[in-house]
């Protein structure tokens, strides 16, 4: 009995350090969180700013022609993904892997019909133990990403477009609701929905034209939807995680309780059996 109070015992500690070590990383994760919820907030308004730009130039510009703009047949598609480098994070990865592996095994026959750009170290590993083809990759984000953080990889993306690589473009990520609920959602970046102006056309004047403007702002727009969902990523990952990690705090102090419980049902026990032994010790002897 002694040393099965001892292994419990030792498996209250244990379980103890888990909590401390959890509760920590909860606390971090919600600290992080609310960085993280500014940061897309603020880039909101910019992504929105520069949309209603394009869309005044497209509505005041006839015939207006652009590769992103143009649908085409669809021979190849890229799929560019966002992840995460860490894990302890619930099922924020594995449930925006699941929906984009589950669209390509929908959609595609072969390997030579879809390109895939990764951002996150989870993401690019998944890809590399099925051998997926992996056009371009980034880890190793900071918790406040820039938007320089993923040029290299966006402009990649949007560039292969232009150039006739793929067809089409879908952006697969997390969308941030709160820090309970982080939704998977697959979204088409290319080629842009038409661009439309529901109010009156802003009298601007564009230097050289506004085509010229156009061919400009299109990229960028497009880069800068990648560069927002980025920041929607990283604000769903530090809410899955500090939910996970409070679920797991909990978990554990349930643990504890229960074990605490056993620890001094035994200890009792172990004292009944002793105050008995005695008992009968002393009636032996009278």
């Amino acid at each position: 009995m002694a040393k099965g109070m001892r292994e419990i015992k030792r498996e209250i500690k244990s379980k103890q350090n888990m909590r401390q070590i959890t509760k920590a990383m909860e606390m971090v994760a919600a600290s992080r969180l609310r960085r993280a919820q500014l940061a897309a907030t603020a880039a909101r308004p910019y992504a929105d700013k520069l949309k209603e730009v394009v869309a005044n130039i497209a509505a005041g510009t006839k015939d207006v022609k652009h590769p992103m703009l143009e649908s085409r047949p669809i021979k190849k598609t890229g799929y560019l993904v966002i992840t995460s480098d860490r894990g302890l994070a619930g099922g924020y990865n594995a449930n925006v892997l699941r929906k984009v592996t589950q669209t390509i095994q929908e959609k595609h026959k072969s390997t030579d019909e879809y390109a895939l750009f990764v951002i996150g170290r989870k993401g690019r590993d998944y890809f590399r133990r099925r051998n997926m083809p992996i056009v371009e990759e980034v880890i190793g984000l900071s918790d406040s990403p820039t938007f320089a953080d993923i040029k290299s990889i966006s402009s990649a993306a949007v560039q292969m477009f232009a150039d006739g690589a793929y067809d089409e473009l879908y952006l697969f990520y997390n969308k941030f609701v709160n820090a309970i609920t982080q939704i998977p959602t697959e979204s088409r970046l290319l080629p842009l929905e038409e661009m439309s102006d529901n109010g009156a056309v802003s009298a601007y004047e564009y230097e050289p034209s506004p085509e010229g403007v156009l061919e400009v702002l299109l990229p960028k727009y497009a880069e800068t939807l990648i560069y927002s969902a980025v920041l929607d990523g990283k604000a769903s990952e530090f809410g899955a995680r500090m939910t996970a990690m409070g679920s797991a705090t909990k978990n554990a102090t349930k643990m504890i309780n229960q074990l605490t419980l056993t620890y001094n049902r035994a200890r009792q026990a172990a004292i009944t059996q002793e105050i008995t032994e005695i008992v009968a010790g002393a009636s032996a002897q009278s």
